[in-house]
């Protein structure tokens, strides 16, 4: 059954993606998680960051994972958003994790591969937050099979986008359950193809797997969901949404 409503990227229709401010927001909005999406640098640190270059958020184009945390934190990737964000910085996964109050969550969204397995193994370790606060998401099977392997403990789902352009899920039922089965996975989350409806919902439910819909800003689909029993909706407006959600 629906547990909690994840602000997606932080409170991002409001402040810049993926920062501190944006985080803040979503706390201040009644957001029960943050979702964030995570990458190695080249020195090994792990940031919060969507793409893989910065084009979109600031005015000079770096790659993440060819450049230095360094490098990357001298970016204002504030201001494309508005000026008052302005030299708001590209944060760590570390500053991340410190905003989240108790009995919050954090969504770890991870961009890469296996690769991130011991350095998020690492920092999760040291973060000083209860196993029962992160849940960890990726569309990489690889990743996600080796990291239920190594971190049993954390809440796992394996991410798919199904073609809105179809009728038909493409992976189909079938071997999205198939998926789910190699990965070890805890659940499914996807974008709401018009397809992913109660049926579909309840056959996941039936073999064991919770799911997970990504990104719901319309009143009307949040509640379509919270009604097929979907486990957490993620939205750009948290505050929105939390006055049309039963508490």
């Amino acid at each position: 059954m629906f547990e909690l409503l994840v602000a997606h990227r932080g409170a991002s229709a409001h402040a810049p993606e993926n920062t501190l401010p944006a985080f803040e927001l979503a706390w201040k909005q009644g957001a029960e998680a943050i979702e964030g999406d995570f990458h190695l640098t080249q020195d090994g640190h792990i940031v919060c960051v969507h793409d893989y270059e910065t084009k979109k958020i600031a005015s000079k184009n770096l790659v993440i994972a060819d450049s230095t945390l360094s490098e990357l934190q001298q970016l204002d990737i504030g201001s494309w958003k508005d000026q008052k964000f302005q030299n708001t910085r590209i944060p760590t996964l570390e500053q991340v994790l410190t905003t989240i109050p108790d009995k919050k969550k954090i969504v770890i969204e991870v961009k890469t591969g296996s690769e991130m397995v011991a350095p998020l193994t690492k920092a999760l370790a040291l973060s000083g937050l209860q196993s029962q606060q992160i849940i960890v998401i990726a569309f990489s099977l690889d990743f996600v099979t080796t990291w239920k392997k190594t971190n049993p403990q954390y809440e796992t789902n394996l991410l798919i986008a199904f073609d809105l352009k179809h009728p038909h899920l493409s992976p189909s039922a079938d071997e999205t359950l198939a998926l789910l089965k190699t990965s070890q996975a805890d659940g499914l989350s996807t974008n709401p193809h018009p397809a992913v409806n109660q049926e579909f919902v309840q056959r996941l439910q039936k073999a064991g797997y919770q799911h997970h819909v990504w990104t719901v800003n319309e009143a009307e689909m949040a509640q379509r969901f919270f009604h097929y029993g979907t486990r957490t909706i993620t939205t750009d407006i948290p505050e929105q949404l939390r006055k049309v959600l039963p508490q």
